[in-house]
C-alpha cells in the first residue's frame, strides 16, 4: 500500500490553541458493516507509557473484539500489530521505531499484516516525518483524539488497499460508551478527565492530548457502580490532573464532590492519579481524611525542590506550598503513603537547586518516586533553554537522589512489619508460583504464600519482613 485513503498531519501550532468552546460529547455507535471485519483475524497491541495509554489500549482492544478480532501475544501470529505510544521521553520513541523495524520482515511471510502506530507519538510533527521517510511498512497512524474511528480506518484500508494517516490537532472531544476489554477482572481504570491545560515547560502532553475536559459526574459514577456490580473491587480514577476535575463543566462540582459521591458506592477501593499540587485543595484532603473506600496513598509529583527551577518549569507552586500540602495531608490521613515524580538535570538547574531537592525529599519522607534525567522534547519551551550541565553530573545527581529515595522507600515499608494489612490479590508471583502477590491499601507490593483460589479477593496478611521494594507476609484469617 502506497497511497493514502485519508491523510491528516498533526500541527503543534494548532495543538497550542485552547478555544473557549463547549466540548463535544460523542455517544459511540459501531456501524454494522464493521462487525465482521476482523473475523478469523488476530491482533496484538504493544502499549508504552502511562496509565492513560493503558486505558486507551483497553478501548482499542474493545473496538477490535467488537469487530471480530481475537487477541494474540506473538508477533508472527498477528494480522494487526498496533503500537500505542508515549511521547514523554525520547528513548520511548526510539524503542517503538526499533520494534517497528524489527517486525517489518513479518510482511514477507504475511503480506496482509497491518502495522499501526497510535497514541501520543503521532501527535508530534516529527513522528509523522520519520514514519514517512523511514518506515514505509507502517499502514495506519492515528492519534489520541480519534481512537473511536479505528473501525472506519480498518474498513478503508481493506476496501481501498490504501494507508490511513489521520491525526487531529484540536482541543478534543469526549467519547462515551466505547467497548472496553479490561486487562484485569477486579481492578479498572476509569477516566475522569482527558487532556491537560498546565503547559509545564518540559512536557509535550498538552499538545498530544488536547485541552483539559471533564466527563460528567453521572457517566463516571454510573461506570463505577456498574464495575462494582460486576465484581470489581478497585478503580483508579485517571486524568493528567485529576484535581482540576470539573472546572470546565461550570456546574460547581469539583473533584472533592466526585470523591465524596464515590465513597457512597459499593466499590471497595478508590485510587486516583495524577494529582497536581497547584489544584490539590483542602476540600479534597478533607474527603480523603474520611477514608471509607479512598485509599491512603497519594502520588503527588513535585518535580523539584527549588523554587527557581519550579518557576522555570511553570509548575505554579513553590516548595513551601508543597510542604504545606504535605502537612495538611498527614494531619488528615496520618498513615498516608506519599510518592512523587522528580526530574534532575533540568536546564538551568544548579548544584544548589539540586541540593534543595534532596532537602525536600528528606523533609517529606517519600515512600517511592519515579525519577528521571530531563529529556528534551521538541516543541516545548524548555527545549530552547540553555542546558550546560554535563551528562555525567546529571547521572551522578540521579544516582544520589535514588539512594535517598530508596532509603525512604524502605523506611516506609518497615512501618508495616508486624502489622496486618489488607491485600487485593493480583495473582501468582512471577518468581515463585507458590507465592501470591498483590497490593495493600497503601499501595505496597505484598508477597505471601496462598492458594490460587484467593486471586481477586481482598485478604488479611500479617507482614513478617519489609524490603525496599516489597513486603513479605503470612495470610491470617
Amino acid at each position: 500500500m502506497k497511497k493514502y485513503s485519508s491523510y491528516f498531519e498533526p500541527s503543534l501550532k494548532d495543538a497550542r490553541k485552547r478555544l473557549h468552546k463547549d466540548t463535544a460529547i460523542i455517544n459511540f455507535h459501531m456501524e454494522p458493516r464493521y462487525f465482521d471485519l476482523g473475523k478469523n483475524k488476530k491482533y496484538l497491541i504493544k502499549t508504552y507509557g502511562c496509565q492513560a495509554n493503558i486505558a486507551d489500549s483497553e478501548r482499542i482492544a474493545g473496538l477490535l473484539e467488537a469487530m471480530g478480532y481475537s487477541e494474540v501475544f506473538e508477533d508472527d501470529k498477528s494480522d494487526l500489530i498496533l503500537f500505542n505510544t508515549c511521547a514523554i521521553r525520547e528513548n520511548a520513541e526510539d524503542r517503538v521505531f526499533g520494534e517497528v523495524g524489527r517486525i517489518k520482515s513479518l510482511k514477507k511471510t504475511n503480506p496482509n499484516l497491518l502495522i499501526g502506530i497510535c497514541g501520543c507519538m503521532p501527535q508530534e510533527e516529527k513522528t509523522i516525518k520519520t514514519i514517512k521517510e523511514k518506515h514505509p511498512e507502517v499502514d495506519l497512524v492515528f492519534g489520541t483524539h480519534n481512537i473511536f474511528r479505528l473501525p472506519e480506518y480498518l474498513y478503508e484500508i481493506k476496501e481501498k488497499s490504501e494507508k490511513v494517516f489521520e491525526v487531529f490537532s484540536y482541543e478534543g472531544d469526549i467519547v462515551e460508551d466505547m467497548p472496553v476489554k479490561r486487562d484485569h477482572n477486579k481492578k479498572a481504570w476509569v477516566n475522569i478527565t482527558f487532556g491537560c491545560d498546565e503547559f509545564c515547560t518540559y512536557c509535550i502532553v498538552p499538545y498530544t492530548r488536547g485541552k483539559e475536559r471533564s466527563r460528567s459526574p453521572e457517566h463516571i459514577i454510573n461506570e463505577v457502580k456498574e464495575l462494582a456490580s460486576n465484581g470489581y473491587k478497585e478503580v483508579t480514577l485517571l486524568g493528567q490532573n485529576v484535581n482540576s476535575y470539573g472546572k470546565d463543566l461550570n456546574i460547581g462540582y469539583t473533584f472533592a464532590n466526585l470523591l465524596s459521591d464515590l465513597q457512597k458506592t459499593d466499590i471497595e477501593r478508590v485510587r486516583f492519579t495524577t494529582s497536581h499540587p497547584k489544584d490539590l485543595d483542602l476540600a479534597t484532603i478533607e474527603v480523603m481524611g474520611r477514608r471509607g473506600n479512598i485509599m491512603p496513598h497519594l502520588h503527588l509529583p513535585v518535580q523539584s525542590g527549588s523554587n527557581t527551577v519550579l518557576k522555570k518549569m511553570n509548575r505554579k507552586y513553590t516548595k513551601e506550598d508543597y510542604i504545606n500540602l504535605i502537612t495538611a495531608l498527614k494531619n488528615a490521613v496520618p498513615d498516608i503513603a506519599i510518592t512523587t515524580d522528580i526530574i534532575v538535570g533540568f536546564p538551568t538547574e544548579t548544584e544548589e537547586d539540586y541540593l534543595k531537592t534532596l532537602e525536600l525529599v528528606k523533609e517529606v519522607g517519600f515512600e517511592g518516586a519515579y525519577t528521571f534525567i530531563y529529556s528534551k522534547r521538541e516543541g516545548t519551551p524548555a527545549a530552547k533553554y540553555e542546558d550546560d550541565t554535563p551528562a555525567d553530573v546529571k547521572k551522578t545527581r540521579l544516582l544520589n537522589l535514588n539512594k535517598l529515595i530508596n532509603e525512604g522507600f524502605l523506611k516506609g515499608n518497615k512501618r508495616f512489619e508486624g502489622k496486618i494489612v489488607k491485600v487485593l490479590v493480583d495473582g501468582e508471583s512471577a518468581k515463585n508460583d507458590e507465592m501470591l502477590t498483590g497490593y495493600s491499601e497503601h499501595n505496597k507490593l505484598v508477597n505471601f504464600k496462598g492458594d490460587s483460589s484467593l486471586i481477586g479477593s481482598i485478604v488479611n496478611v500479617k507482614i513478617d519482613k519489609a524490603y525496599t521494594w516489597h513486603l513479605r507476609g503470612t495470610i491470617v484469617k
